[in-house]
């Protein structure tokens, strides 16, 4: 089972897809964008870099076969984050959201408070509940099962 966690930042994907690895015995999958923007040690990243965070995250979903996985961001987070800042979308990336779906999605809500963060640009509540939108908007496209997790309900 593939449980993608995903959400506008600041809301506590990370802090979920720990625990619910930790406490349900399965593979924690960190978010790799936030690994390689720190690495680079700016939040500006390029087309072109977006595409191998893109193609990272595609290995990863190749590569690991435990029988649960918590995946915190993956592709549908991505595809946003094309459209977002350069207006458009690799048609392989669409391609491969297909071909690694996951089962389930738990969709965290900006109601927690913005926590800045060097691996962070987005802090506006506007931003963040528009991309919170767009989200929803693709797993609904998919027809993929998921649930909206808010500050409350964890």
């Amino acid at each position: 089972m593939r449980v993608g966690i995903i959400g506008p930042e600041s809301t506590g994907k990370s802090s979920l897809a720990r625990y619910l690895a930790k406490r349900y015995n399965g593979i924690y999958v960190p978010e790799y964008a936030r690994t390689y923007v720190e690495q680079k040690g700016t939040t500006d990243v390029t087309y072109d870099e977006l595409c191998s965070i893109a193609r990272h995250q595609i290995e990863e979903m190749e590569t690991i076969t435990s029988h649960l996985c918590f995946f915190d961001t993956e592709l549908i987070v991505t595809k946003v984050w094309f459209d977002y800042a350069f207006g458009r979308v690799p048609e392989w990336l669409n391609e491969n959201i297909h071909r690694y779906p996951m089962d389930v999605y738990l969709l965290t809500y900006p109601d927690l408070p913005w926590v800045p963060d060097p691996a962070r640009s987005n802090g506006s509540d506007a931003i963040r509940l528009e991309l919170f939108h767009r989200y929803e908007a693709e797993i609904q496209a998919l027809d993929i099962p998921y649930y909206i997790i808010t500050h409350e309900s964890v």
